[in-house]
């Protein structure tokens, strides 16, 4: 039994710790689209839109932020591996079948935050999630997303990551953040503030919430992928 049980905690354990080590070489790669892409602006605009600048800000091996504008990507690593639920279509895919191992996948999130909820400290504005992007021991990727990057085609038993393909991905976040505005709140969402609110604000860390879609359900806005079904 003791022999059994060491066996499952080495051959699991070592792939686990191979598909981490794909997914911290992938967060590299995306670490190199927002440095190139920052140098590219600050090159060819540099003084013409400085009032737009880009600012690619490194927080360690897992987290990462490029600001851009009014808006800011942060691209975070999770530190655990995850593998796909039963009912996902990969997982019903021959390339899974051949290797359950390969169902194993380390994930980079996107998040979209408007610039001024960090720059003000505002806590309780909200991010929205982008996109994903799954990857697993043999460094093939997987893509979940809004617009730009559900219309990334998936093709998990083909689809290796290499730089090229990581800035297609990088590249259709800052474009679905772009395009994803602001629009202005329900009036009954924000009819009645409070007094800590407005002593709040003289600290610069207002408590009403502000996000992009705040109170808005909007069917151009759902993923492309819902659409299909």
């Amino acid at each position: 039994m003791k022999e059994n049980l060491s066996q499952l905690l080495i051959t699991k354990g070592s792939m686990k710790l191979d598909v981490y080590q794909a997914a911290l070489d992938l967060m590299k790669l995306f670490k190199n689209s927002a440095v190139e892409f920052d140098n590219f602006f600050k090159n060819e605009y540099p003084e013409e839109y400085k009032s737009l600048s880009v600012k690619y800000i490194d927080k360690n091996s897992n987290l990462f932020q490029i600001n851009f504008a009014s808006d800011v990507l942060i691209f975070m690593l999770h530190t655990n591996i995850f593998e796909f639920s039963r009912n996902h279509e990969v997982m019903h895919t021959p390339y899974i079948k051949e290797d359950k191992e390969r169902s194993y996948c380390g994930m980079i999130s996107i998040y979209n935050f408007l610039s001024d909820s960090l720059t003000n400290v505002r806590v309780n504005d909200i991010g929205y999630l982008v996109g994903r992007v799954m990857v697993n021991k043999d460094r093939h990727y997987y893509v979940e997303g809004k617009r730009e990057l559900a219309q990334i085609l998936n093709n998990f038993s083909v689809n290796k990551y290499s730089q090229e393909a990581v800035n297609d991905i990088f590249y259709s976040a800052m474009k679905y953040s772009i395009n994803f505005d602001l629009l202005l709140p329900d009036f009954d969402v924000i009819k009645f503030i409070t007094v800590n609110d407005m002593m709040q604000m003289e600290n610069q860390i207002v408590t009403i919430p502000t996000a992009k879609r705040l109170g808005f359900t909007f069917d151009r806005d759902k993923d492309i992928n819902n659409k299909k079904k």
